[in-house]
């Protein structure tokens, strides 16, 4: 089965979530857990609501939603204020999606702000070991990054070394999200090469551990390290690598989340295509 969502607004509350995905042809979505570029929280749903929505999943065969935490958060930050703001957040909203079990919740992991990336990446994941719990349901997904600055995560190697230094006892309860756009402006060639970066990813990381994809195309051409996302077959990446990834037999079984420059109708645009690709395929 071929399991395809996009972005959705928690604005209008958690069932519509589901019912807005079913009306654009999706089986699965991901959402911010809050404001994604500021620091008020969004209005803490009902029990009915989130009931509402579990049922409407069960019910359509949906593969798990995404939580997306917003990007002001920075677990590598130079500020203790803005690491205690990202990490007492970050265990709420894991508090949180126990109300929907099986989750996936997605994070960048962050800019170590030129502290260097040894000392980003410790701080990572002393962030993980603080929050993240051995019996959760939610698996926690660190995602890749195209590299621009001194973020973390644009190189396989720092995504398994957070997993590596995580304690024991969590560490199958974290997971990694891949984003196309980030991959190709970081300088894997995954659409020209996606049985390259496969196997790179399998080796470096492990194809156990990717759990979802961010399906988008990129402004930018690879290793442009900028990180703008473009609509599907309109950017660097092309219908051709587009099809590529989400045909490839070792990625085809995983959740893909449109985060496209697109307004819902775009969205359901997409959604149809992309379905009709994997249907001739």
């Amino acid at each position: 089965m071929f399991t395809i969502g996009c972005h959705v607004s928690v604005s209008g509350g958690y069932e519509m979530m589901g019912k807005t995905t079913l009306a654009i042809g999706g089986n699965t979505f991901q959402y911010f857990t809050r404001n994604p570029r500021g620091s008020r929280g969004t209005k803490t749903p009902s029990a009915a609501d989130v009931a509402a929505l579990r049922a409407l999943m069960e019910e359509h065969h949906f593969a798990p939603a995404l939580a997306h935490a917003p990007y002001t958060y920075n677990p590598a930050s130079k500020d203790e204020n803005i690491r205690q703001y990202t990490r007492d957040a970050m265990a709420e909203e894991l508090r949180f999606l126990e109300s929907l079990p099986g989750s996936l919740y997605n994070f960048h992991p962050g800019c170590h702000v030129g502290q260097g990336m040894e000392v980003g990446i410790a701080q990572v994941t002393e962030l993980l070991n603080a929050i993240v719990l051995p019996d959760q349901s939610t698996t926690v997904l660190l995602e890749t990054m195209a590299g621009k600055g001194t973020e973390i995560g644009g190189k396989f190697e720092e995504l398994r070394t957070i997993i590596d230094l995580v304690r024991p006892e969590i560490r199958h309860k974290i997971g990694v999200c891949l984003d196309t756009c980030h991959v190709s402006d970081g300088g894997y060639d995954i659409a020209g090469d996606t049985d390259g970066v496969v196997e790179e990813f399998d080796r470096v990381i492990g194809l156990d551990r990717l759990r979802a994809i961010h399906l988008n195309d990129s402004k930018n051409p690879l290793g442009a390290h900028k990180d703008r996302h473009e609509k599907i077959g309109e950017g660097f990446l092309g219908i051709e690598g587009i099809t590529r990834i989400i045909c490839h037999p070792k990625l085809r079984h995983l959740p893909f989340y449109l985060e496209t420059p697109n307004e819902i109708d775009g969205y359901a645009k997409e959604i149809a295509q992309l379905k009709g690709i994997r249907e001739e395929k």
